[in-house]
């Protein structure tokens, strides 16, 4: 391992210069991408945007339409770990899934490693937790994609300390052993997943395991640097392995009209590009990024990606607010500025608004891939419906339900029928029969209600967290007064 500051690489900040565009109008596709990009093939897109859908060879992915299984393992404020495969007893069920999900048209999904049971003796890897799954996707040969990492480390380990780098190599190494084992394809690994996002969430926002203020810059290095290292050791024990880097892809504009204040949101949506620069080894090369450890690209979106800045209550954009940005942009300025295949590796919404926006989404894909950005999937995210993670509430959020004793799982058929139908229209677009009629309309005032739910369940849930956080500090500060008296 190279050798790294044994202070949690604690560098600082990474500046970057915000674009001179302030942002596309929605009648000018593709308008926001200047030559600050440093694809060329980027800059072909949007001089040259045809009918045509580029055809670069095989698809990376065995269906375009993929199924994200929930697989967060994170402590929460209240000391409680989450672990969304056990709760959705995917673990017990995993090849009975895999099969209903091959009869809705699947092959290929996200599943995720349990760090904190695989490791739950120091440096002692048991993989028990996982060979479930990795036997069911043999036996059904289903692709999968895994992440390493998705919130949860065991608990035993600082993770700004150089120990987690370390601990956290061994552990990808190990798992690499088991998956190139196990597996009878090259394994597809998500190595940390959303590494821009959780830096807030745990190191500014205090809304994640470690719940620290003022160390989002800190934490991101160090999920870099330990996402770069893992990558190092991967190699090591098969050259083959695919890596997927995934983040949330946003936008951020002002609230206000001020030019101040658009400077201010664009440096923030600047920042959505952070862990995917330092990867690449664009910036901080001190970290040891390189270009082909950004392999492929994973970008979440939802409808709480799209804010006015500074945010905060009522600050969420409406699919129909003209501010709103068409996600087909969004992906084309991603794939300008790196030239990698990118895939949706999250999307998803609650309730009713199942089907509508699967629909909404598939539409901006569709357009995206007709201007030639080569879109290789679209991960249904989650595909069961799971237990709240704060009130284990029954999240109606999936294709199929919570297993009954057998492993059966209901279908949600409205999402099932619209579904069927976007498969064949990309079917179509992939197979050169093109989508002229439904390219790039679509009424997204249905979602407009559907945004304003999403900020109000977030609200409230940033406000139950918040009172336990102040509750576990005060409990804390009374048991220090007590202490010392």
């Amino acid at each position: 391992m190279r050798a790294v500051p044994e202070r949690g690489l604690a560098f600082g900040a990474q500046k970057h210069s915000p674009w001179t565009s302030a942002g596309p109008e929605k009648s000018k596709q593709f308008a926001h991408l200047t030559d600050s990009a440093p694809c060329i093939f980027g800059r072909v897109i949007i001089e040259r945007a045809t009918d045509k859908v580029s055809h670069p060879g095989a698809s990376l992915f065995r269906s375009f339409f993929i199924g994200g299984f929930e697989c967060s393992t994170h402590r929460l404020a209240s000391g409680k770990r989450l672990d969304l495969v056990r709760a959705t007893r995917h673990d017990e069920f995993a090849t009975s899934d895999y099969r209903l999900l091959q009869e809705h048209g699947f092959r290929t999904v996200r599943e995720g490693l349990r760090w904190h049971l695989i490791e739950s003796n120091p440096r002692r890897f048991d993989f028990s937790s996982a060979l479930p799954i990795t036997r069911a996707a043999r036996e059904t040969r289903m692709q999968v994609i895994w992440d390493l990492w998705h919130y949860g480390w065991p608990d035993d380990i600082d993770i700004f300390s150089i120990g987690f780098i370390r601990r956290f190599t061994a552990y990808a190494r190990a798992a690499a052993t088991l998956l190139s084992e196990q597996l009878d394809e090259t394994p597809f690994i998500s190595p940390i997943n959303e590494i821009s996002f959780f830096s807030w969430a745990g190191g500014d926002g205090a809304a994640f395991n470690p719940f620290a203020r003022n160390r989002g810059a800190e934490l991101k290095r160090q999920l870099v640097r330990a996402s770069v290292e893992a990558i190092y050791a991967i190699r090591e024990v098969n050259p083959a392995i695919r890596f997927c880097q995934i983040d949330p892809m946003i936008n951020v504009t002002s609230g206000t009209g001020r030019h101040q204040d658009g400077l201010a949101a664009e440096e923030y949506r600047q920042t959505q590009f952070d862990a995917w620069d330092m990867i690449c080894g664009r910036t901080a090369p001190e970290l040891g990024g390189e270009d082909s450890f950004l392999d492929i690209i994973g970008v979440n979106y939802y409808i709480h990606n799209q804010w006015a800045h500074p945010g905060g209550h009522g600050s969420m954009l409406v699919p129909s607010d003209p501010r709103y940005r068409h996600v087909r942009d969004m992906l084309a300025e991603l794939y300008a500025r790196y030239c990698k295949p990118i895939f949706i590796a999250e999307t998803g919404i609650e309730d009713e608004m199942r089907p509508i926006w699967l629909r909404y989404i598939s539409n901006e894909v569709r357009g995206a891939m007709i201007s030639g950005v080569p879109i290789e999937g679209l991960c249904l995210y989650p595909i069961l419906n799971h237990p709240g993670w704060d009130d284990e509430r029954h999240c109606y959020n999936g294709l199929f339900d919570y297993a009954d004793a057998t492993g059966r799982r209901e279908v949600y058929q409205p999402l099932a029928d619209e579904l069927a139908r976007q498969q064949e229209i990309v079917a179509s677009i992939r197979s050169g029969g093109g989508d002229r009629e439904r390219r790039f309309e679509f009424n997204t005032s249905a979602l407009d209600w559907a945004a304003h739910q999403m900020e109000e369940r977030t609200d409230d849930s940033r406000v139950a967290h918040d009172e336990i956080r102040a509750t576990i500090e005060r409990d804390a500060e009374l048991e220090k007064t007590e202490s010392n008296t």
